[in-house]
This record gives structure tokens, C-alpha cells and sequence, in this order.
């Protein structure tokens, strides 16, 4: 097979793919719930790179914002080298200035995809990766609103024991995305109590505080239950180097912060300015599995581990390829509902849900050429959108 496959032309197709009981309110940050009866979505991007040779690079986003990105830079693509993603990936960086950069991850994941397959081998071990299992915990969908499965702090602490019972490593709660700070507290309380020196246990409170006293006394609620870490508390949206660095000085708590900067200028700025205690990447925020392993191999000259955001094959096969990286964040996992972060896309049986874990809590790098999974184009047909082809 021809080592210099020229890219023809990309295929985008946007698909809104319906789940049934899941309420989404934008009063609430935006984060999912159970709510019986309505009917919630995820859109997915599909993405096909054709080359000459008949390879192909696929991949399905569920990363928000990338559509009109990709269209910005996609075009320098077309009659290259579909193995220059270095090339690519600076020169999307310098289109996308103005930007927040997100595009550049969907498309960097799916040239590694067909580089996978150009040389019949899994992303992780193009990476030099040797880890083929990964252990994960459990990061829970946004509270109930009504009556439901995680509606109190006591339904959280029960969840959690059904994680524990499942084999999940460790719990990671997102709550009502309201600033009701004693029931904060309040869950915080009753899952440490439940389940702490028995699993690691995080919180994310997806940026909704509205002071730092709120954001100290859950902060404190955390030493007190020893969490493992403290996720994006603040109204700042999980920007403001200085309010995270005095933050630390007065919890022992570790901050895991960076989900909402991208690239590794930003992760590297952050960790110089002491404002977080473990970094945090996803391939699809921070430039694909190109910038993510960027990201991962300066946390490790600072010393420090990357925790990677949320589910999916691109962030198995780059943890598999990490030293400094401790979980797989399974999410959003939730008693009633699948995983609306991993809609129906796949044809080979691979999937990202509660029960997705082994018994000991443990899920498996995909083993097949490039992401090492099958998509299901023409069953998710009835979904799409619209298409667009750029050659």
C-alpha cells in the first residue's frame, strides 16, 4: 500500500441523534438530567477523509462548535500528504487564531484514524503505547430535577455503591448545576461517607459557583471527605489562572483544571502559574491525538499527570500511550439513562456505557487498525442533517 496517500476530499455530515427521559434546560449549565417523558439530543459530526489510495480516516464528533471551524481550514488539506499532521495541526492553529482552536481535534483524530489503517496497526501502538487496559470511574449525568435516580445527596451515595459493586475505581459527581451550596456539601457528605477509602471521589461542579466563599466551603466539604480532586468550580469558566492558584493555597483538596483552555500553550501556562494540581485533555478540545500527547508529555516534564476528558476510542488509545495519566473517565453514566455523551455510532459492538467495564473495573483499547472501531454510516442515516463535501 502507497505510504503517501493524497487527500481527495472530506466529507462532514451533522447528525441529531434523539434520547428518550433526558431534559436539558440552558437555566441549568447546560447539562443533561433525567426528566421522564421529554426527548433530548446530542448532534454528532461524522467525518470521512478519502484519500487516492482508497484509505479512508473516520471518525464521529460529539465535540460542540467545530463544524464552521473545520470548514475554515479544511481546504489546505486537499491534495496533501494525509500523513502531515503536523503540518496540519500548526497550520490549522495560525488559521483558527481568532478562534478557540476546538476544530483542529475532530480532524486530527481521523488522519491518525487512516494513518491506523495506512499501516494496519492501532493508534496506541503507532504511539508506542503498551497499556491495553485502562481503569475507569464513573462521572455521573446532572442531578434529577424531579423525582428520578440521582434527585438527592442520598440517591448520589447509593449510585455510587452501585459503582462500587460494578467495579468502578472511582465516582465522580456532577451536580444540580445550581448554587445550592449546603446540598453541595450535603452529597459531597453522603457519597464520602458511603463509598470514601473505597474508591477515588471527584467533583465537578461544571462552573456554576457564584463566589469564592461558595467555591472554599464545597472545597473544604472535599478535605474533609478527602476527594481525590476538585473540577471547575467557579463562574470563571475554568480560565482564571489566579482565583484557581489561591483557591489551592487554602484546601488540600488537589484542583484538576484546563478542560476550558486548549492547547498546549494554554495547559503549560496554567501549571507554571500553580493553578492546578493535575492537567486535563481531551483530543477532541485540544488539537487531537497529535496535541493531546503534546499536552500529556508537558504535564510529564512538569512532573505532573493528565487526566483526560470523558469517553470515547481517541482517549483510550492516547491513555494507553500515557505514563501520567490514572482513570478513564466513563461518562455520563446515570441509573436510568445511557450515555448521551456516546450515542448509538458504532457497528462493531463497542461502546462507552455504565455496564462497559470489566470486574474489575477496567475497559480494553481497541485492538483494530487506526481507532479500532467500525461506525455504523448507514444506520445513522435516519439522523442526519445535512452533508457537506469539501474538495
Amino acid at each position: 500500500m502507497s505510504s503517501t496517500p493524497i487527500i481527495r476530499n472530506i466529507q462532514l455530515t451533522r447528525y441529531d441523534f434523539p434520547f428518550e427521559n433526558v431534559g436539558k434546560d440552558l437555566g441549568f449549565a447546560m447539562g443533561a438530567f433525567y426528566e421522564p417523558g421529554s426527548m433530548g439530543s446530542r448532534r454528532v459530526l461524522g467525518i470521512r477523509i478519502n484519500t487516492d489510495t482508497g484509505v479512508t480516516g473516520e471518525y464521529m464528533s460529539v465535540a460542540p462548535g467545530t463544524f464552521e471551524q473545520i470548514q475554515s481550514f479544511a481546504p489546505f488539506l486537499i491534495g496533501k500528504n494525509a500523513t502531515h499532521r503536523e503540518l496540519f495541526y500548526n497550520q490549522a492553529k495560525i488559521i483558527l487564531r481568532k478562534q478557540d482552536r476546538m476544530g483542529i481535534g475532530p480532524i486530527d483524530i481521523a488522519l491518525w484514524d487512516l494513518a491506523g489503517k495506512l499501516h494496519e496497526a492501532p493508534i496506541y501502538q503507532l504511539l508506542g503505547g503498551h497499556r491495553e487496559k485502562l481503569p475507569a470511574y464513573a462521572s455521573t449525568y446532572h442531578a434529577d430535577k424531579t423525582n428520578g435516580g440521582l434527585n438527592s445527596p442520598e440517591a448520589y451515595a447509593d449510585f455510587a455503591q452501585q459503582c462500587l459493586e460494578l467495579g468502578y475505581k472511582g465516582f465522580k459527581i456532577h451536580s444540580w448545576a445550581e448554587v445550592d451550596i449546603q446540598r453541595e456539601i450535603d452529597t459531597i457528605h453522603a457519597v464520602g461517607e458511603r463509598v470514601g477509602g473505597r474508591m477515588a471521589l471527584m467533583i465537578d461542579p461544571c462552573c456554576v459557583y457564584d463566589t469564592f466563599a461558595d467555591t472554599l466551603a464545597v472545597g473544604r466539604a472535599c478535605d474533609d471527605q478527602d476527594f481525590f480532586w476538585y473540577e471547575d468550580p467557579m463562574r470563571d469558566g475554568g480560565v482564571s489562572l489566579y482565583a484557581h492558584k489561591q483557591l489551592k493555597k487554602m484546601i488540600k483538596t488537589p484542583l484538576l483544571q484546563g478542560e476550558h483552555i486548549h492547547l498546549v500553550e494554554a495547559h503549560t501556562d496554567m501549571a507554571i502559574a500553580e493553578a492546578t494540581d493535575f492537567w486535563r485533555a481531551d483530543p477532541e478540545y485540544d488539537g487531537g491525538i497529535t496535541g493531546t500527547m503534546k499536552v500529556a508529555s508537558a504535564a510529564e516534564g512538569f512532573g505532573m499527570d493528565l487526566e483526560l476528558h470523558i469517553a470515547g476510542p481517541a482517549q483510550r488509545h492516547c491513555m494507553a500511550a500515557m505514563r501520567n495519566s490514572n482513570f478513564y473517565e466513563m461518562g455520563l453514566v446515570h441509573p436510568k439513562l445511557p450515555n448521551i455523551a456516546n450515542p448509538p455510532v458504532y457497528s462493531c459492538g463497542y461502546a462507552d456505557q455504565l455496564e462497559s467495564i470489566d470486574k474489575d473495573g477496567y475497559v480494553e483499547v481497541p485492538k483494530g487498525p487506526g481507532l479500532g472501531v467500525e461506525y455504523d454510516w448507514s444506520g445513522s442515516e435516519k439522523y442526519k442533517l445535512d452533508e457537506l463535501t469539501i474538495a
